[in-house]
């Protein structure tokens, strides 16, 4: 394969001269000998705001993005405290955007943007790291709709019912279930339930999808819990929802969209519990551990930061929750000088 070659000065004073002329980008690329691609890719960088092309200019627009790449792996490279911050966001699988964000939300002395943390991780300094990324953005396979009839969850309320300000304060609730593979005849499944306005999530392993089931891993994550309503589908694992601490409203059939956020997080949840995986293969402390790193985690959406923090800050928690102590050995082994909270 041939190596790629960056235009010199004298191929874009060529470029400026044959552009001038009224040239197109093909006849360009043959005169200088390059891909049509280069070309306009020179063009498109190397432009002034007029659209005019000149060569000096483009020249040194190339220079400076060159210079600005290598210098922001090398500041992060030789500052040792900002290496180290880096690497245990990356440890609590915080992606690049979250950690620089976080960084500035708590006014440290040191700061990289998330297309320099990027830069480094691709970096010879940073490959070593790469794995520690989260997982990249797959699209989802098209799944068969089944049908529920609505009398099947008896004295239901539609969403259009819910409060007007849902979602404006803490307290608004989101729930949904994930479950075991099909092929592996399991009937394990996980009950999540999510603020809408915190973004804090719990979780509970249930053994199958029966109603009390549900309902009791539901109640288990509200108690301790200042909530006001809670939004659900028309699964039959909903069947008992008279029964719940709160009032539910329920989505229009095969409209999951309707509750976007708990939608959000089986999303995120399928990183740790693969699609078609066993349930039944994780326990309960594996689910802690995966529930406490999501809410631990700084958002953008909430200034950078996490769902426990703004939890805790609108009053929506009322008694301790509970830690995983595989979260605690987590932070104790890798990062001694983090507060554990939750």
């Amino acid at each position: 394969m041939k190596k790629y070659k960056h235009l010199s000065q004298e191929e874009r004073d060529r470029i400026q001269a044959l552009f001038s002329s009224g040239h197109l980008q093909k006849e360009i690329a043959e005169v200088i000998g390059r891909d049509e691609g280069t070309i306009s890719r020179e063009l498109n960088k190397g432009s002034m705001k007029n659209g005019a092309y000149k060569a000096e200019y483009a020249h040194h627009k190339a220079y400076l993005r060159k210079k600005y790449a290598r210098y922001q792996g090398k500041k992060i490279n030789e500052n040792e405290e900002l290496k180290v911050f880096i690497i245990k966001g990356l440890i609590l699988d915080w992606n690049p955007d979250e950690i620089s964000g976080r960084m500035k939300e708590q006014k440290l002395p040191y700061y990289a943007s998330k297309t320099a943390i990027y830069e480094w991780l691709y970096s010879i300094h940073g490959q070593l790291y790469c794995p520690l990324l989260p997982s990249k953005q797959y699209r989802k396979k098209k799944r068969k709709k089944k049908k529920t009839k609505k009398e099947m969850i008896p004295n239901r309320v539609g969403i259009e019912e819910k409060p007007f300000d849902f979602g404006l304060k803490s307290g608004d609730m989101e729930t949904d279930t994930i479950v075991s593979g099909k092929k592996t005849g399991s009937t394990a499944a996980l009950t999540g339930v999510k603020d809408v306005f915190s973004k804090l999530i719990g979780l509970r392993k249930i053994c199958s999808l029966k109603p009390a089931l549900n309902e009791k891993a539901i109640d288990d994550i509200l108690l301790p819990l200042n909530t006001r309503c809670l939004v659900r589908d028309n699964g039959i694992e909903n069947r008992n929802h008279e029964q719940a601490l709160v009032p539910s409203f329920f989505c229009h059939p095969y409209s999951s969209y309707e509750k976007p956020h708990i939608e959000n997080a089986n999303k995120e949840l399928r990183k740790y519990f693969p699609k078609g995986c066993d349930l039944n293969d994780y326990s309960q402390e594996d689910v802690s551990l995966v529930e406490w790193l999501l809410n631990n985690k700084p958002r953008k959406i909430l200034g950078y930061k996490t769902p426990y923090e703004v939890a805790r800050e609108s009053g929506l928690i009322r008694q301790p929750l509970k830690v995983s102590r595989y979260a605690i050995n987590l932070i104790n082994f890798n990062c001694p000088s983090v507060a554990l909270q939750g």
